[in-house]
């Protein structure tokens, strides 16, 4: 049928869990604006609510004459599926149960959910009483099957080329991907060249902001795409309560696109679904189109791909406001030593009160609501994002005689310049307590520096003393700075904020409960690289030349005594491998899956024109005896945002072992056997070279 019509929203929501209230106000509000918008059907993201709130929705005469599709767990013979519900005004159409579970890097569906295994079945799913109170049903349809609307039909993603072919006409695409940088163009790519292949309406709808899980967020950016043509897309890292996305299409397109004769053979081979019958007409004539406010969106709409370095700072900025918001916490406490990583927490932070000034400017009234919350100020309006940071950040240069001028000057500056209420505080009378303790415990004994002839035992206990000190100071400010400073929220903690990058967690180039210790860690799974170009972009993008100095900076934790006023510790030197080599370790090491032996290998032939084999075999080898001792390390660290591949997140993402043998005696032997057979074979290459000359 040409010139039918189909107005469909793809809503985005930030889903609490457990908040139900919450979630059921945004599921009625998505459903209203899709109405008010001209849509017919309505698809949300995974795992949207429970029985009880599906009960309230479509109790609600706002569903009539819609096509609402809800995510949420669906036990059916005492078994648990992740389902999608489609349903109606007092009616449940089919429930359609997931068929693939995610269960690699950050997801374990399998541990909460069963898959739908029999394809291309359906069974009766007894529903709850109090849903057959509304309905009047005692079942409804469960399992692998297409929707038959009066005018379309609709199939729920498992495998969109099966469905198209059987003939699903509008493929439902509901997720809660999680966000990594550089990751939106692949699934756009992904996602468009299916539907191009197979032509169809593509729905996909991707959950937003921070869920229960501390250590992922999604990113939203729906996606409506006609037979590969991207018609809308939703914002990426929002701040919106609800979002949605809407596109009219005409469905004679999808028909016009199908008609090919090859096609047609394939289509007719095709083992059919099971149909699930839907009373509605979703679709409109031409001339309804015409005479309605709904308007069909511009081909040329552009597909907006955030730079990386935009990635980073909206990503950090809503991650840092979900936890600020839902933990009801009165602000942040950050150790500001004035390096490179911890002067990049400031800037998150310095982000998070840029998009809540444009999140309130656009008129997000809940943005609003939550700020006053927070700070306390019940009619407290932001007049600029410094005065934000003000409110919600306290800094803190912890020095010792160790420090320089250089990165307490940077570190005032900065704070000053962002907004930060900043603390200058000294910590060497607590440290010379704590050795004292160490004398009195050892008859006298007092360690010294390595620089002072101290053993690397002796330095490294006195740089640890330095380290945890200042997470000691760290917590008890955090928790007395509103107090201290007679806040509205007087009395209220903190929360502390860790600073240490995804390189020094895979190397563990820190120390167990020092500074890299804390509430959360937003800069946990950011390389080191991507800071520095992070930094250099917002220097410029905000207007921080102060910036500059950071970038320049030789990155050292000042922990050993200084020399004519400078720091001769640095940390590339203290780990033995740059910042450069541990992200290239850290991607072969989690996203190829490769060993020791496989990583000196593949680094063999990236490196030949710059290292020989036996300096490849050294560097490998050192990074894999000190990934093994550190690994432990890994088990305590603070709970950061997943931005990167390959994050050495034991609690979530990699779930290798931590005791193992460090010393690597069959893959070290190997790989140094091989390169003796190298060197040589290259020895008698020479000497051939040699004689023939």
């Amino acid at each position: 049928m040409a010139g039918a019509f189909l107005t469909v929203c793809a809503a985005s929501a930030p889903s609490c869990p457990l908040d139900f209230q919450g979630n059921l106000k945004r599921i009625l509000q998505s459903i209203k604006e899709a109405k008010e918008a001209g849509a017919t059907l309505r698809c949300g993201s995974e795992l949207e609510i429970c029985w009880e709130v599906l009960g309230e929705i479509i109790s609600d005469p706002i569903c009539k004459d819609m096509l609402i599709d809800v995510g949420m767990p669906v036990r059916s013979r005492n078994v648990q599926y992740n389902c999608r519900v489609l349903c109606s005004y007092s009616v449940i159409y089919g429930i359609r149960a997931k068929q693939a579970m995610a269960n690699d890097g950050l997801h374990f569906e399998a541990r909460h959910f069963s898959a739908w295994v029999k394809e291309r079945q359906v069974e009766q799913c007894t529903l709850p009483l109090h849903i057959q109170s509304i309905t009047g049903q005692t079942t409804a349809p469960i399992g692998d099957f297409i929707l038959r609307a009066r005018d379309v039909s609709i199939g729920v993603e498992t495998c969109e080329e099966m469905a198209s072919m059987a003939g699903a006409e509008v493929i439902l695409n509901s997720s809660a991907s999680h966000a990594e940088l550089r990751k939106l163009k692949q699934r756009l790519d992904l996602i468009a060249n299916s539907s191009r292949k197979n032509g169809g309406l593509y729905m996909y709808v991707n959950a937003s902001g921070v869920d229960g899980e501390a250590r992922q967020m999604h990113d939203g950016s729906s996606l409506l795409i006609l037979n590969g043509e991207v018609l809308a897309q939703g914002s990426q890292f929002s701040l919106k309560q609800v979002e949605c996305t809407v596109a009219t299409v005409d469905i004679g397109r999808v028909r016009s696109y199908r008609a090919s004769a090859a096609r047609g053979v394939q289509a007719a081979a095709q083992q059919l679904y099971p149909e699930v019958e839907c009373p509605l007409t979703l679709c409109v004539s031409a001339e309804e189109i015409y005479l309605s406010p709904t308007k069909t969106i511009a081909k040329e709409t552009p597909i907006r791909i955030l730079d990386p370095m935009d990635e980073i700072a909206l990503a950090t900025a809503v991650f840092l406001w979900s936890y600020l918001v839902r933990t009801n916490s009165a602000g942040y406490f950050l150790a500001l030593s004035g390096g490179l990583d911890s002067s990049t927490v400031l800037l998150f932070v310095y982000s998070m009160a840029r998009l809540v000034c444009q999140s309130i400017e656009a008129g997000e009234e809940s943005t609003l609501q939550d700020l006053r919350r927070v700070v306390g100020i019940e009619d407290y309006t932001p007049p600029n994002p410094e005065d934000v940071v003000r409110r919600l950040l306290t800094t803190a240069y912890m020095g010792t005689s160790n420090s320089s001028s250089e990165t307490r000057s940077r570190a005032k500056r900065l704070a000053e310049r962002l907004g930060a209420y900043h603390l200058e505080v000294e910590i060497d009378d607590i440290v010379a307590a704590e050795e004292n303790l160490i004398g009195q415990a050892f008859d006298g004994f007092k360690p010294k520096h390595v620089v002072e002839g101290g053993s690397n035992a002796e330095g490294l206990a006195k740089q640890n003393l330095q380290a945890r000190t200042r997470m000691i100071v760290a917590y008890s400010m955090a928790q007395l700075s509103t107090q201290a400073r007679s806040l509205p929220r007087a009395g209220t903690s903190l929360l502390v904020l860790a600073s240490s990058n995804v390189e020094e967690g895979l190397r563990g180039y820190f120390t167990k409960y020092d500074a890299s210790s804390a509430d959360i860690n937003p800069l946990g799974s950011i390389s080191k690289i991507d800071i520095m170009a992070f930094q250099r972009h917002v220097m410029k993008a905000w207007d921080l030349p102060i910036l500059a100095e950071f970038i320049s900076a030789t990155p050292t934790a000042e922990l050993i005594p200084l020399k004519e006023g400078q720091a001769v510790q640095t940390d590339e030197e203290e780990m033995g491998l740059t910042y450069r080599e541990l992200s290239t370790f850290g991607r072969l090491r989690k996203v190829h899956k490769c060993g020791a032996w496989s990583t000196y290998l593949r680094l063999l032939a990236d490196w030949k024109e710059e290292r020989s084999p036996r300096e490849t075999a050294d560097t490998v080898c050192r990074f894999f005896k000190w990934w093994a001792i550190n690994r432990h390390k890994s088990t305590i660290l603070p709970p950061s945002i997943h931005l990167e591949s390959y994050s050495p997140d034991d609690n979530r993402h990699d779930l290798r072992p931590f005791l193992l043998a460090v010393t690597w005696p069959w893959q070290f032997q190997k790989i140094y056997a091989h390169v003796e057979e190298l060197e040589k074979g290259l020895r008698k290459r020479e000497a051939a070279q040699a004689g023939a000359a």
